[in-house]
């Protein structure tokens, strides 16, 4: 595109210096409407040439100084370019599902122009001849999919806990760019990353500036947690290596670092706040569902966050963690694995979201029955936590609790999150209850919902397809043929 400006800005400015030669001190308007046409594409838009013809010789007739005149018609010559050759992409949908509404569509046309989806239409429209023009006539096309809950910088492995006194930041950056990659080609455009290094913000900047490959990424940068809490990363090495981290790294003590915590975590570029409010399964620690912070601290860990208009994810297995969490005023509890009913009425009440990561319980369950896979004081954890996932988030449901589509991707292999889908529908939310909660309902959840969410003008170009018929089959979901991202095809 920039080579077409260029060669177009010089074609106009040799038009005009031509009439320059015949004045010096004043440009007559004399370039003729023919001569003007002779430099635009032959596909261009009759009308719209006569209003640029128009605008470029009401330049060329002002009286100004030569150079700010050849400085305006290069300017009017760059936005000539633009308009006249802007390419718009026509995509022809077999099936469109409307998110919003949930229902499914047919035979509908989506134009996209740049990174923002132009209209959607009924029936085949025909592209015009510098258009491109997208078949996706035998798939079922429907928005970009979100993950409220990932770790993009890493993956289940048997020597996870080793690996973390391996590798530097920088093993650590190169291997999520492969994860970022995975999870986007899975058809997941936009994920929360909800705790690691530090990594995951410049990953994410890496993938806004276009220069790597991967979804949109809100994330949490490092989680907080209480000394010894799920989140400690000293916790299960040994003590000379243990030293005394502080809200620096995420582990606080009191309401006071509490504030300093969530402050940092501003100050580091986090888009989110995750506090870990109970034991967790994974982590190399005895307790795997115990409340780990007293209600003054999170209580100081939320309000905080909302003085800079942040959301607060508490991981929570247990059911008094959660409580606390749920009365802080956090926005979501993830995974939920243990809560009672009476957690659910208030959870129904308070307004607050249940991400149910239904794949990681499941995937860290049947692990723990591998060999060597996990320590010992994990694996038991699994076994007794994870397996439970499926069945609290059926009861969560069907009792009214606000739900948002995330699975803990990195527990499990990253492009497996489709996985979700089926646990959920197993646990009795119909399938397309289950596509909005990965589409709208998760643009609502955060509050992006006028960008993202629903494939309709204004909004912002991602666009995914799968073979088959998703309402009916929602294991297709593991088949995502068309990735397009603010516009850009990934994958086709």
């Amino acid at each position: 595109m920039l080579m077409v400006c260029s060669s177009f800005t010089a074609k106009v400015t040799k038009v005009a210096q031509r009439a320059q030669s015949k004045s010096k001190c004043r440009m007559p308007n004399n370039i003729g409407f023919s001569n003007f046409i002779a430099v635009l594409s032959p596909k261009a838009d009759d009308a719209v040439a006569l209003v640029l013809y128009k605008m470029v010789n009401f330049l060329l007739d002002q009286p100004i100084l030569i150079q700010m005149r050849k400085i305006l018609l290069s300017g009017a010559a760059l936005l000539l370019s633009f308009s006249v050759f802007a390419q718009k992409t026509y995509i022809h949908a077999g099936k469109l599902f409307d998110a919003k509404a949930g229902k499914m569509l047919t035979e509908q046309t989506i134009v996209v122009e740049g990174n923002l989806i132009l209209s959607v239409a009924p029936g085949y429209q025909n592209p015009g001849s510098s258009d491109q023009a997208i078949d996706l006539k035998s798939t079922t096309v429907m928005p970009g999919l979100m993950d409220m809950h990932v770790h993009i910088e890493s993956e289940t492995s048997p020597t996870r806990y080793v690996d973390g006194f391996r590798e530097n930041e920088a093993d650590i950056a190169f291997k999520s760019l492969a994860f970022a990659e995975k999870t986007l080609m899975a058809g997941f455009t936009t994920v929360r990353d909800l705790g690691g290094s530090g990594v995951n913000i410049a990953l994410r900047n890496a993938i806004a500036a276009g220069k790597v490959v991967g979804p949109r990424i809100y994330t949490a940068g490092k989680a907080i947690a209480p000394t010894g809490g799920h989140a400690d990363p000293t916790n299960g090495v040994r003590r000379s290596l243990m030293g005394d981290p502080g809200p620096d790294q995420g582990v606080i003590n009191g309401p006071f670092e509490a504030r300093k915590a969530v402050r940092q975590a501003v100050k580091y570029g986090s888009d989110v706040i995750k506090v870990t409010a109970t034991g967790g399964v994974l982590s190399v620690a005895r307790d795997g569902s115990a409340p780990q912070f007293q209600q003054d601290e999170l209580d100081a860990v939320v309000q905080t966050a909302k003085d800079f208009g942040m959301h607060v994810a508490a991981h929570a297995h247990g059911d008094e963690g959660m409580q606390r969490a749920v009365l802080a005023g956090v926005h979501s509890i993830e995974h939920g694995t243990l809560m009672s009913e009476a957690t659910m009425k208030l959870m129904v009440e308070k307004g607050t979201y249940l991400v149910p990561t239904i794949t990681a319980g499941m995937t860290a369950a049947q692990l723990a029955d591998v060999p060597g896979y996990y320590p010992e004081v994990v694996a038991e954890k699994a076994r007794r936590i994870g397996a439970q996932s499926q069945s609290t988030f059926g009861k969560a449901y069907k009792s009214g609790v606000k739900i948002a589509f995330g699975t803990d991707a990195g527990v499990y292999p990253h492009g497996d999150n489709y996985r979700e889908f089926i646990y959920m529908t197993e646990a009795g939310m119909p399938n397309i209850e289950a596509l909005q909660s990965a589409t709208y309902q998760n643009a609502i959840f955060m509050g992006i919902e006028d960008k993202l969410g629903q494939v309709e003008a204004g909004k912002i170009a991602d666009i995914v397809a799968v073979n088959g018929d998703p309402i009916s089959d929602i294991s297709v979901m593991k088949n995502v043929v068309f990735v397009m991202k603010e516009g850009k095809v990934f994958k086709k």
